[in-house]
């Protein structure tokens, strides 16, 4: 009450509002506010000074507010237009979409207000840039979020295909938790139940171990070591005795094994016991032993190569090739495979190893073409020539001729100088032979070896008489 006693405050009414504050309290009361007149010309534009990034709207001004509209809004502004002239008044807001001076558009939502007699109307929005940004947030995440499940589904339905497929009997187990995670049918039928029933049960309960460790812990000291002969272990249900080979992984931060399950039957187990003993020879044996694949590359060596090349692990070695550990490289690894392949295999092929420290080592090497394997490769057995007596005979008989003998013969006869130009062309066709024995007269090869091109090896071979030999 003021002191003249009239009351301007009461329910449902507001007190009389000075028109400079009017501006003011719209303004904050909304976003924007603009106010038309009843064919759509803007009147005034009230901008919240707190609301950041809209404005300014100083051109609207004069304007028809439909010039700053899309399309699509025109015609919804039109119709709320007309049913305020036509005295229906909505209390539903309306959303509108503006054109700024940018290029850009920006979603208002509207309150529709009457002021006045003269039917001007003031619209009061609330800015949905904000709303509108999570809401594509939100879409964006629902389009990866399905995507990932339609590309996890895909993977899961590849996995199941592949799994009742393959003929391998396959086990997967978590390392955390000790129990399987999933395994085929193949593996089932080999641990004597069904698949329901050993999904989720303890590793423990399908395989046991005659050592008195228990599964989990034979298999997961098998995952780390480098060996990769299987783990023997039997299967609680149906008691058949089954040799497991061991992968270890992490999938999702999770450690998981993966277990190929193959049965031991009464006709093939003479056969592991062999390949057990292969594999303990190839362990420890003294001299040593590499797996190449057809291209030289190591895929396998034992410790006694390692001593040979000063190398610390396998690991050092696998993926190179064999060519890098000998001093004539790719010329003997050339020479050793094609005999290797045309003769099945060679003997004591002499060479020179070089060590990871840059020496070199006599040695001699023998080479069997393992044709009858799944992928053909080689296997290298190194022996560590450099102790034996270097004045024993020589590894090719019938090198020392006639030609020999009469050298010796001469000794005594002429000066040192005179004998040596004589005994130059004898030494010369003993390389050349040598070689061509070496090669198996391949003579590119020989060439490489005695580091010639092949026209002066043909011009050489002509010249000692030994073309025709070559050719026969």
């Amino acid at each position: 009450m003021t002191s003249r006693g009239a009351k301007y405050w009461s329910t449902g009414a507001i007190p009389l509002i000075a028109p400079d504050l009017l501006g003011s309290i719209i303004s904050s009361a909304s976003d924007i506010a603009v106010v038309i007149d009843d064919m759509g010309q803007i009147l005034s534009v009230l901008v919240n000074p707190q609301q950041g990034g809209i404005g300014p709207f100083d051109d609207w001004q004069g304007q028809d507010i439909r010039e700053v509209l899309t399309t699509e809004s025109i015609a919804k502004l039109e119709k709320r237009l007309d049913e305020f002239a036509r005295g229906i008044t909505r209390e539903a807001p309306l959303e509108l979409n503006h054109r700024a001076s940018s290029g850009l558009k920006f979603p208002i939502r509207y309150s529709f207000h009457r002021v006045g007699p003269d039917g001007a109307i003031i619209l009061l929005g609330r800015d949905l840039r904000p709303i509108a940004e999570m809401q594509q947030q939100l879409v964006d995440a629902q389009l990866a979020l399905e995507r990932d499940y339609e590309a996890n589904r895909e993977i899961a339905t590849r996995m199941r295909v592949l799994m009742d497929l393959t003929r391998d009997a396959i086990v997967f187990v978590s390392l955390s938790s000790g129990r399987i995670s999933g395994l085929n049918t193949a593996a089932a039928v080999a641990l004597g139940a069904k698949v329901a029933d050993l999904k989720g049960t303890p590793l423990s309960d399908a395989l046991r171990s005659d050592t008195g460790a228990s599964a989990l812990d034979v298999l997961s000291a098998a995952g780390r070591s480098e060996d990769s002969a299987g783990v023997r272990l039997t299967a609680t249900g149906s008691g058949v005795e089954l040799v497991l080979h061991i992968t270890l992984f992490r999938a999702a931060g999770e450690r998981m094994l993966a277990c190929r399950l193959d049965q031991i039957e009464d006709g093939t187990q003479s056969e592991n016991v062999l390949g057990d003993a292969l594999m303990q020879l190839h362990d420890h044996m003294a001299d040593g032993m590499v797996f190449t694949d057809r291209a030289g590359i190591i895929a396998s060596v034992n410790d006694g190569f390692l001593d040979l090349v000063d190398l610390d692990s396998a690991g050092m070695a696998r993926g190179r090739s064999l060519a890098d550990f000998l001093a004539r490289g790719a010329v003997d690894l050339k020479v050793m495979c094609e005999n290797a392949v045309r003769n099945g295999q060679i003997r004591l092929y002499p060479a020179k190893l070089s060590t990871d420290v840059g020496t070199e080592l006599a040695t001699e090497i023998s080479v069997t073409y393992l044709s009858d394997s799944p992928k053909a490769a080689f296997g290298f057995v190194i022996r560590d020539a450099s102790r034996q007596d270097s004045g024993r005979a020589a590894t090719h008989p019938g090198m020392e001729d006639e030609s020999m003998r009469a050298i010796r013969e001469l000794v005594g006869t002429a000066s040192l100088k005179e004998l040596v130009g004589e005994t130059s062309d004898v030494i010369e066709k003993m390389c050349i032979e040598t070689a061509v024995e070496l090669t198996g007269n391949n003579r590119v090869a020989a060439a490489e070896m005695l580091g010639l091109s092949r026209q002066s090896l043909y011009v050489k071979l002509r010249k000692h008489g030994l073309l025709a030999r070559s050719e026969d």
